[in-house]
């Protein structure tokens, strides 16, 4: 038998954007006009950036997590998706992330794609989008996670067959 290597896939991050990621949810920052100002016009407010889905039954939760730096470059073996809600992650302290999210192939995930937030943008994963784990530049990060609480199975696990090595390129 031959000594054949096992070839590596190597993902290079691009910048976050609101157009590149909206196959898989939305971008949620404060970019450009505040939608309206509030509190007697000291607080430029930008609405309805991200909108939670709740799928059979459940609540909406808001949560805090705080995370320690994900390894640069990032091996990526391990793939998620809620099928009951969305999931929503927003740094608290101005953490950069490592965004990973793959499209759905026959209920398996896809090639994933890989995106660089700045530190003023979250996310908000569709319900039943294949993500990555949370994945800090720099650590320990607080994160705001709002997603589904209640009844049924909301987590789906997929190990992919060979790591992903991720770098954060820019």
């Amino acid at each position: 038998r031959g000594g054949g290597s096992v070839m590596t896939t190597r993902l290079m991050a691009q910048p976050l954007t609101a157009t590149a990621f909206a196959p898989f949810g939305r971008v949620i920052e404060a970019a450009g006009e505040p939608s309206f100002y509030i509190n007697a016009g000291r607080c430029g407010r930008y609405h309805d950036l991200a909108r939670p889905e709740v799928l059979a039954g459940g609540a909406v939760t808001i949560s805090v997590g705080c995370s320690e730096a994900a390894p640069m470059p990032l091996p990526v073996d391990l793939l998620e998706r809620h099928p009951l809600g969305s999931q929503a992650f927003v740094p608290m302290s101005g953490a950069r992330m490592l965004v990973i999210v793959a499209p759905d192939e026959d209920g398996v995930p896809g090639l994933p794609l890989a995106f660089l937030s700045s530190g003023g943008q979250g996310v908000q994963y569709n319900a039943n989008i294949w993500h990555g784990v949370l994945a800090p530049l720099t650590g320990p990060a607080d994160f705001l996670i709002v997603d589904r609480a209640g009844e049924g199975a909301n987590l789906e696990e997929y190990r992919l067959p060979e790591p992903i090595i991720v770098e954060p390129g820019i």
